[in-house]
């Protein structure tokens, strides 16, 4: 960086009666990516103005894309279960024959038997949920998508199951006991839980949620409403966010309905600034559309760009290898050394691009507990996998789970399970009988044909479409963290 002279300049310019620093002026003709700003005695034309505006709308469209990838995600989460009929927190998403690609969630699994419910404290004031024992890592979110509560496994019940209370932003009455209690920042909440597969069947876990699991608003105890259970497997259903201009839309709703101290003053002014306010209506003029149209067009390139082309390092999960992390800093706030460094604003855009749930369960260290996850989009050769293509994966043996492990394909368009002729794009190891080679480790393969004997391990892939991978494990062990176990890369085969 060129070292700062201004307070040597002796030079009295014209106009002036004594010197001042040459850094501190602006000449009449500047040359910058936005072309020839033009000034008269520091005065910009009118022309620059307008292109600086021009710029800066684009931009702020772009940052607020950006910055709020977690509140229209989780609020597209939100319609989608209203689509089915979930708006209710009795009411409960379960996914009882397991979650397969007919439905558009990000990056969801194949694996456990998912529950989900939308928690409106606004409407309905500290609401309770009873989980069941044995549940598997289940987490409450608020409405931008940041960590309210962990249950079960990895929450304070330790897997014994209890009643947990969610407190409305700015709650001020009385705490009754004999709950685990937290306090939300929004309105909205998400409660999502997953049970674990017994046998390799989801029938278990099934009957455990409609027997067991209770929501219900506090002030309703005595008398809670009977729960209500949908099944979301097979279901043809959208929760991912608009990559397009109706991305504002989205936002809209979820401003109007929270308290301001929801996000922070910078936030909501990022959003004043492109016409977005909680309470007054959205109604961008043709110019401001066209901005809009260009920021959202160049976020989504942006988020993209973290994942698929990212440019942080420290993203790659072992060296030398393609396999990526899930959390960018291993924590879950994406705070760089605890604050000191601010918060990492990519890595946090890059994680709800791609995934949803947010808890630190997922980035801490818990042997034996919670979930693990390694990605990859790239083939050994560093070339993106492509579906019309065969490839091999090796995972050594002794694979670091104690519950289990998966592999589960997704489409890169979508980000959500990739639609072939397998409702499963998936390998379990506790679901699937899989061919083991004989040191115990176990080669999987993709392509859009299945390699002769090789098709129990086997993941269909779509000529013309590209792919990408998470391996995931259940409790993972001590290999997992130390890095003694790693999985191999994913290498073409000769066709």
């Amino acid at each position: 960086m060129p070292q700062v002279q201004a307070e040597q300049d002796n030079t009295v310019p014209k106009g002036y009666n004594t010197p001042i620093p040459s850094g501190i002026l602006t000449p009449d003709s500047v040359e910058t990516s936005l072309g020839t700003l033009s000034f008269n005695d520091g005065v910009p034309s009118k022309q620059s103005s307008q292109k600086v505006y021009d710029f800066l709308d684009t931009a702020r469209a772009a940052e607020v894309f950006l910055l709020a990838i977690p509140m229209a995600s989780l609020e597209a989460l939100r319609l989608g279960h209203a689509k089915l009929g979930i708006t209710q927190s009795n009411q409960v998403l379960l996914f009882n024959k397991l979650m397969d690609s007919n439905s558009l969630f990000l990056t969801g699994n194949t694996d456990t038997v998912y529950a989900s419910a939308f928690l409106d404290l606004e409407r309905d004031g500290p609401t309770v949920i009873e989980v069941p024992p044995e549940m598997g890592p289940t987490t409450v979110n608020d409405a931008y998508f940041r960590f309210v509560t962990d249950l079960g496994i990895v929450g304070p019940d330790k897997g014994k199951g209890g009643k947990y209370l969610i407190l409305p932003p700015g709650y001020k009455g009385e705490i009754p006991k004999g709950y685990f209690v937290s306090q939300s920042t929004s309105y909205t909440n998400w409660f999502i839980a997953r049970g674990f597969l017994k046998d390799g069947k989801p029938d278990a876990a099934t009957v455990a949620f409609k027997q067991h699991l209770k929501i219900y608003p506090l002030a309703k105890q005595a008398n809670p409403p009977k729960m209500a259970f949908t099944s979301g497997s097979g279901k043809v259903f959208n929760t991912i966010h608009a990559n397009d201009v109706h991305f504002y839309d989205e936002l809209k709703p979820v401003l109007d309905k929270e308290p301001i101290a929801f996000i922070t003053p910078e936030l909501r002014g990022m959003m004043a600034s492109i016409g977005l306010m909680k309470g007054k209506p959205f109604q961008p003029d043709e110019r401001m559309l066209k901005h809009l149209i260009d920021g959202v067009a160049i976020g989504n390139a942006a988020a993209r760009s973290f994942f698929f082309n990212p440019r942080q390092n420290d993203i790659y999960r072992y060296p030398g290898r393609l396999w990526k992390r899930a959390f960018i800093g291993g924590d879950y706030r994406w705070l760089i050394d605890d604050g000191e460094g601010g918060r990492n604003l990519d890595a946090r855009s890059y994680f709800f691009y791609i995934a949803t749930v947010n808890t630190p369960a997922m980035a801490l260290k818990m042997v034996g507990k919670g979930s693990k996850y390694a990605l990859v989009d790239q083939s050994k050769d560093g070339r993106a996998l492509d579906g019309s293509q065969q490839y091999k994966l090796t995972l050594p043996a002794n694979v670091p789970a104690k519950n289990f492990w998966s592999i589960v394909v997704y489409d890169p368009q979508t980000r959500s399970e990739l639609q072939t002729s397998q409702p499963f794009p998936s390998k379990n190891n506790t679901r699937d009988k899989l061919l083991m080679n004989a040191d115990g480790s176990v080669d999987l393969y993709f392509g859009p044909k299945a390699p002769e004997g090789k098709e129990a391990n086997w993941i269909q892939t779509v000529p013309g479409k590209g792919w990408f991978t998470i391996l995931r494990l259940y409790g993972p062990l001590e290999a997992w963290y130390d890095d003694s176990w790693q999985p191999g890369d994913i290498e073409p085969v000769a066709q």
